[in-house]
């Protein structure tokens, strides 16, 4: 690496982190300010920003929203709740799976705010330290999202992938990271099972519980949605939405279903034209004005891309249930999901465009450094979606701005596929809001960030995760690889 490249590279990596200790839509917009640095002062050539994937967080988000103020978020909490108030006793292994299944359901982990509450609650109420579910349950909150049909993370997945030559489909995807991220859920689970001291016995809480205004303020209070009434138009809109979801994952299975169009596509390896004075077009360029030219340019028949068809199913579900289920718009722009997933938006636009700029630019110089190491353990790569997701607190920005360097590096899809767990690494500095809001929600005290503030509450159970899911994530994508599945 030249003196340079190291330099640029440290802009890079400190926008990250000032952006990453401001939150929110810092993450994006401080790193605007490394990418003009690079642009304006080192001459450096902007990548393109990924509109693709924002247009689809976009849609997505906004169908979700929808749906959060129509009421149908609340119905979906209110039937995880029934279930764990059913079986409090395995509270421990309940209550994750129903943070993951609400976040692959909606494509974002932040609808488990409602539900946080109610998991201490009925852990507390049974004698069970809240620190086991609630640990494990923020963790599997993330973890759907590398589940989810509409998260970001998936979309950009399957986009770039098809743009380098591994053609795959986003229920391909699930088919993979499902089972395995369900694998490390159940691990986790096991190893926080008797985590800590049960309540009764441990000195420091029955310490507190003493003291009479803290006994009242633990057991005073009662989280429930219970009480909520939900209208016939919740659930219709719940309806609609998961309607849309089947609608996507049926044209992604069956893709001869999709229209087709014609269009005018460059033909590989053509040259530019010279069109006089000095003008020359590239084969690309000619294609995007709709031309065709012999031996440049070719009409095609394309299929409708998922891309497309994702954000279409999405916005007009979103029609639906504002037409028919009296859902407010401007309650949508109010609620939590909608407001997260535009922060999303930000950090991807922000960070990616960043990320790929700089390693577009040094794209050689990666590939003699790291060619040898992946060639051997193209697996290793895992490490760098980890390491890069602990600075970036965004899966899909992860995939966005390292897919495309590890298939420049000549790694197979397939292997990328089965270490895609591995994108989520940001529990490991425990600042995310999900986290944040956990160890707040759990009024005694036993789900807490550390002293020393990585021997935090969620270190265990999601490192235990992401150990256990990336490599089950591989071994299953090696099996439909050698079958010819995937």
């Amino acid at each position: 690496m030249t003196l340079t490249m190291i330099v640029q590279l440290a802009i890079v990596l400190l926008a990250l982190w000032v952006g990453s200790r401001y939150g929110s839509l810092a993450l994006g917009a401080i790193s605007g300010i490394a990418l003009a640095i690079l642009v304006f002062g080192f001459q450096m050539k902007p990548s393109s920003p990924p509109t693709d994937v924002i247009y689809i967080i976009i849609a997505a988000v906004t169908c979700a929203g929808i749906m959060q103020a129509s009421g149908g978020m609340d119905w979906l909490i209110q039937i995880a709740e029934r279930l764990l108030r059913k079986h409090p006793d395995r509270i421990t292994f309940l209550a994750p799976l129903c943070t993951f299944f609400l976040t692959v359901l909606v494509g974002t982990g932040h609808v488990v705010y409602t539900l946080m509450p109610i998991i201490c609650d009925i852990a507390l109420k049974k004698g069970i330290r809240p620190e086991r579910p609630c640990g494990i349950a923020s963790i599997a909150s993330q973890i759907g999202i590398t589940c989810s049909p509409i998260a970001a993370a998936v979309v950009a997945f399957v986009t770039i992938s098809g743009e380098n030559g591994f053609a795959i489909t986003i229920p391909k995807v699930l088919m993979v990271t499902i089972p395995a991220c369900l694998i490390g859920i159940l691990m986790a689970s096991l190893a926080s099972y008797r985590r800590g001291l049960d309540l009764d016995k441990d000195p420091e809480f029955q310490k507190k519980i003493a003291d009479p205004v803290q006994y009242t303020y633990i057991y005073g209070n009662n989280a429930t949605t219970l009480d909520k009434e939900v209208s016939k138009e919740s659930k219709l809109a719940v309806y609609i939405f998961l309607g849309a979801l089947a609608v996507i994952v049926l044209f992604a299975i069956f893709p001869g279903l999709l229209p087709s169009y014609s269009s005018i596509k460059a033909i590989a390896g053509a040259p530019a034209v010279d069109l006089g004075n000095g003008i020359s077009e590239s084969a690309k360029q000619i294609a995007g004005a709709g031309i065709v030219l012999d031996g440049v340019t070719e009409q095609v028949q394309t299929k409708l891309q998922m891309n497309l068809v994702i954000q279409i199913v999405m916005i007009s579900a979103a029609a639906l249930m504002i037409i028919c289920c009296k859902a407010s718009p401007k309650k949508a722009v109010g609620g939590a999901v909608w407001q997260s997933g535009m922060v999303a938006v930000v950090a991807i636009y922000g960070i990616a465009w960043l990320a790929n700029t700089y390693f577009d630019s040094y794209k050689p110089e990666m590939q003699a450094m790291l060619t040898e190491l992946v060639t051997k353990y193209p697996w290793a790569m895992a490490f760098a979606f980890f390491l890069v997701s602990v600075l970036i607190n965004s899966q899909g920005a992860v995939v966005v701005s390292m897919l495309p360097l590890a298939y420049s590096l000549g790694i197979e899809g397939w292997v990328l596929l089965g270490i895609m767990p591995s994108v989520y690494g940001y529990f490991f500095i425990p600042n995310y809001p999900s986290d944040i809001a956990t160890v707040n929600f759990d009024r005694t005290g036993t789900t807490v960030i550390g002293k020393y503030l990585l021997n935090h509450s969620f270190m265990m159970p999601g490192l235990i995760h992401i150990f256990t899911s990336t490599i089950c994530g591989y071994g299953i994508a090696y099996l439909f690889h050698a079958l010819g599945v995937i």
